[in-house]
């Protein structure tokens, strides 16, 4: 007994420490929360676009120099290096999509990024960054027109430009860039490694192209041109220049977060208000609250004593996910928290479940120790099985899924997961500790009052 106490104890303990993180984060709940530490400060609940607003950007995408057949793939391309600079985690729920507005793939291709809960749109554009655009360009082959400007002084400019023509070997080939110091110079040089679709494409360029020059172009402008002396067919190549240690930093950093298949123009940017509003949020946390305490004293009412451990089970596990929102951050959307909430319907049918089989065992005339016992393990299958099923189904909207779909699965997959901990452990704990009143009239009807047929 002195055991169950302990256990009971330590669940009570963590709950209050659970519930006390999410009362100290919350800026509407904690009257002191300007004078909190930056832990609890970065803590708070992260909305989404239709609950809170964020920064809306729609970029241009030039696919001039992309076959006509792949400029649908280059767009999926682009939007997936967008989103994963964005969406390192997989929980911010930003909106990318492809856009065309005309009416001819690749006429007129856009990129609309909408950013929930970022306010300041220069954060938005830093959060997108200016992506580098990585191209190789080969020498123009002989007789092609040499395009010339005449300067300010009267002189006849060769332009750099129709010296060189555009080949297949871009950024999308590109596997890591790596920074890396000359060892007789020490000046800072990157180092690229092509997959193995750039690394033949690389071995194809320098074989062709022996003795001739082969442009790097970063952002539409050359920034090494160096001659070929054999073929590499190892998928290497070197930018070298006169940048500086933190700038080759910099270079590499954009390079490995993903160098864009198409180069892209910011058309306009700005700061939309939440489509539901901070109405929405009240009205729904409200109904969250008016349905909690229906639900409870339901539970309390028929099945007595536990119900009354079901609705403390479920206050910790509710504490427990809000906590697990807070911490790494889920943006919560009308979606996500739709998810939530059929998770606590989950939880408290798991609770009426072990109830019902709680309530065979007692008509069978078991005490109320084997009761309990019987009871959790007679309905662990069923929930195992049930809980299962919704995870599975919640994997599947998260893997295929679209932003949206992947916050209502995300929420609901956590859910059901602590869910399961709050059926199975808490409430099993809690109901074995309460045992402790014995087998008298006064535990029967306790245990077993609400639940008679």
């Amino acid at each position: 007994m002195l055991k169950k106490i302990i256990y009971i104890l330590i669940i009570l303990i963590l709950g209050s420490a659970v519930a006390f993180f999410v009362f100290k984060s919350e800026p509407k709940l904690n009257p002191n929360f300007e004078a909190e530490n930056s832990f609890f400060k970065n803590s708070q609940f992260r909305l989404g676009l239709d609950l809170s607003g964020g920064s809306h950007l729609i970029y241009k995408a030039d696919v001039s120099g992309v076959p006509g057949g792949e400029v649908s793939a280059s767009m999926d391309a682009l939007r997936d290096v967008i989103e994963r600079r964005v969406n390192l985690f997989g929980v911010s729920e930003p909106i990318v999509q492809v856009q065309n507005s005309g009416f001819v793939s690749g006429e007129d291709e856009k990129l609309i990024v909408d950013l929930p809960g970022v306010r300041d749109v220069e954060k938005a554009t830093a959060m997108i960054g200016q992506t580098p655009l990585l191209e190789f360009k080969i020498e123009a082959p002989e007789g092609t027109p040499q395009e010339v400007t005449i300067d300010k002084d009267g002189k006849v400019v060769l332009d750099v430009e129709s010296q060189f023509v555009s080949t297949e070997l871009t950024g999308r080939y590109l596997k890591k860039a790596i920074l890396e110091f000359d060892q007789t110079t020490r000046e800072p040089k990157v180092s690229l490694q092509f997959d193995d679709t750039g690394t033949k494409l690389f071995a194809q360029i320098t074989k062709d192209n022996i003795g001739k020059m082969v442009a790097i172009y970063l952002d539409g402008a050359p920034i090494s041109t160096p001659v070929v002396r054999e073929e590499i067919p190892n998928g290497q190549a070197v930018i070298s220049g006169s940048f500086t240690p933190s700038e080759g930093k910099l270079l590499v950093g954009r390079l490995n977060s993903g160098a864009l298949p198409v180069p892209i123009t910011l058309l306009s940017r700005q700061t939309i208000g939440a489509t539901l509003g901070s109405n929405a949020v009240t009205a729904g946390v409200k109904a969250a609250i008016i349905g909690f305490l229906i639900i409870a004293l339901f539970l309390i009412l028929w099945y007595r004593l536990p119900g009354l451990i079901a609705v403390i089970a479920l206050c910790i596990y509710i504490a427990i996910i809000l906590a697990l929102f807070k911490l790494l951050p889920v943006t919560l959307t009308a979606a996500g928290i739709a998810g939530f909430i059929i998770s606590i319907g989950i939880a408290v049918d798991a609770n009426i479940l072990i109830f019902e089989r709680l309530k065979e065992e007692l008509h069978s005339g078991h005490t109320i120790s084997d009761a309990v016992s019987a009871g959790f393990h007679r309905a662990w299958s069923s929930i195992r099985d049930s809980n299962i099923s919704t995870i599975i189904s919640a994997v599947i909207l998260f893997w295929f899924g679209t932003s949206l779909i992947k916050g209502f699965a995300l929420t609901l997959g956590m859910g059901v997961l602590v869910s399961m901990f709050s059926a199975i452990v808490i409430s099993k704990v809690f109901l074995l500790g309460a045992t402790f009143i014995g087998e008298n009239k006064v535990a029967r009807f306790l245990f077993s009052s609400g639940l008679s047929k």
